[in-house]
């Protein structure tokens, strides 16, 4: 008897696949570029007709993928309800088809969803946005809007001087970076968590939930609806190219910035990690010291984060301004002593601490996104 054919989708929030061809339950699959870019890695689709059949999904190509170097020892992550994510056996061949992600697993629902890493889609987006503009001391605005025609969401909170900013998903295929802000959140909003109590007494937050909302929901890796990436924006931002870029820095020269975040995710490296302003023109060892500081006190806090694994450093006068990190800290350097740095996330598991279940999840980036502000508050209340 011949086998029913699984159905496989992406027509649907950052749903993003190219089906080659189906045989019964495999399947040859290509991931499509984000729009007028080269770049190319995020992955989300459904497969229907599976419950208790052995599914065979060959996503090829991936030697001309963004970063062929995310594949190796990465398992694609996989849902069936949509709410816990967990890890489907897979395997990475270079000599395949251009290169092949081989996923192996067996669902036990007749649906099952796959992607690059738990999504954080732009239902949830409102969700998250709207809870806590309902709460307490909470205010929002919105900066701007996309080329797509999509808000750039600010909440503020708290009563101090310190000026903090929190922002991610330039990349918006790095979707642990919005799971990291509901976690955020979640301390910050809570008026039983003493770490937010205290930080909204010393400290006022500027909170961008997501930077990319067009990438977001387009299925994008790295880029905007105009195929551009904002993380290489900063020094010459604009309208045509950039707005979200725009509307957000326009924003912090309205306020200053003290502190900033801005919260990614890496596909090779399998740790959490952060990369700071090293080689920015006007560095000050103040400057330095106060970053140190800060990573130290997080390593201190949490397991999941390290010092050993992470990016080269700039060498000095040679950061690249483009990005966020080192033009807050040039641009605020001189006038609010800024420290500010890009926290990345890994789409594989965390080598030190493995989880085969999940690998690295929801669940851990929000956690993260706690011991990110409860070490502020340290570096804060322990400061010469």
């Amino acid at each position: 008897m011949t086998q029913t054919p699984i159905r496989i989708d992406a027509a649907f929030d950052s749903g993003n696949i190219d089906v080659l061809s189906i045989d019964g339950t495999a399947a040859r699959l290509a991931i499509r570029r984000d729009h007028q870019s080269e770049f190319a890695q995020w992955f989300h689709f459904r497969v229907a007709g599976a419950a208790g059949r052995e599914l065979t999904l060959a996503i090829t190509g991936l030697g001309q993928s963004a970063y062929p170097g995310g594949w190796p020892d990465y398992n694609a992550c996989v849902s069936e309800d949509r709410e816990y994510w967990g890890r489907a056996a897979s395997s990475y061949d270079p000599a395949t088809d251009g290169g092949t992600l081989t996923i192996r697993h067996t669902p036990a629902a007749d649906i099952a969803w796959f992607a690059y890493f738990a999504p954080y889609s732009m239902e949830r987006h409102h969700d998250l946005v709207a809870a806590a503009a309902a709460s307490e001391g909470v205010s929002h605005r919105t900066l701007g809007t996309t080329l797509d025609g999509q808000p750039i969401d600010l909440l503020e909170l708290g009563e101090g001087e310190t000026q903090v900013w929190l922002y991610a998903r330039q990349h918006p295929g790095e979707s642990m970076a919005e799971w990291w802000m509901e976690g955020a959140l979640d301390l910050l909003t809570d008026p039983a968590d003493p770490h937010g109590r205290k930080l909204r007494q010393l400290c006022r937050f500027h909170i961008v939930p997501n930077m990319n909302p067009d990438g977001s929901r387009r299925g994008h890796l790295r880029t905007n609806a105009a195929g551009v990436n904002l993380n290489r924006e900063w020094d010459t931002p604009s309208d045509e190219r950039s707005p979200e870029v725009l509307c957000v820095r326009d924003a912090m020269d309205e306020t200053g910035v003290h502190f900033a975040i801005d919260v990614h995710g890496d596909e090779a490296i399998p740790a959490v990690f952060l990369a700071g302003f090293e080689g920015i023109p006007s560095w000050t060892e103040q400057q330095g010291a106060e970053y140190r500081r800060y990573r130290a006190i997080l390593e201190r806090r949490t397991p999941d984060f390290q010092t050993r694994r992470g990016y080269p450093v700039a060498p000095a006068g040679k950061a690249n301004l483009s990005m966020s990190t080192n033009q807050l800290a040039e641009r605020f350097g001189a006038s609010h002593g800024c420290v500010s740095m890009t926290l990345e996330m890994p789409f594989k598991d965390n080598a030190d601490l493995p989880d085969p279940a999940q690998g690295w999840s929801p669940e851990r980036s929000k956690l993260l996104g706690r011991e990110c502000l409860a070490a502020l508050l340290e570096l804060l209340l322990t400061r010469p």
